[in-house]
């Protein structure tokens, strides 16, 4: 038997002591701090996201079909989830190209040593 859906249902439903942690954290979030964690600083970073969720959600062109997407609350805390972790995940690959960059064009090159 697949334990996973019950045990992905206790982490997104939460149980009477703890409730639903990843929803109380949403929720406790200013306007202001989830608008700015929900724009990305690159273009490239937008596309990669944009394509997750297209990946997630299918791609079907919105002019030439009626589209509906319905979930149960479980597979929307999931989604969201998922969508964190990946934004997360983005957010600091992006952090580290940056430094990346930052450090190569701090770094002496060969022709300025002499």
């Amino acid at each position: 038997m697949n334990n996973t859906s019950s045990n992905s249902s206790e982490f997104f439903n939460g149980d009477a002591e703890s409730g639903n942690l990843l929803w109380q954290y949403v929720q406790s979030m200013t306007p202001e701090t989830i608008s700015q964690l929900s724009k990305p600083n690159s273009t490239e970073v937008f596309q990669v996201m944009e394509r997750n969720i297209v990946g997630l959600l299918g791609n079907l062109p919105s002019e030439h079909f009626g589209i509906t997407v319905a979930t149960s609350r479980e597979n929307l805390g999931r989604l969201l989830a998922s969508a964190m972790i990946s934004g997360y995940f983005l957010r600091n690959a992006e952090q580290r190209m940056n430094f990346e960059r930052s450090l190569q064009r701090a770094e002496p090159h060969p022709s300025d040593a002499s």
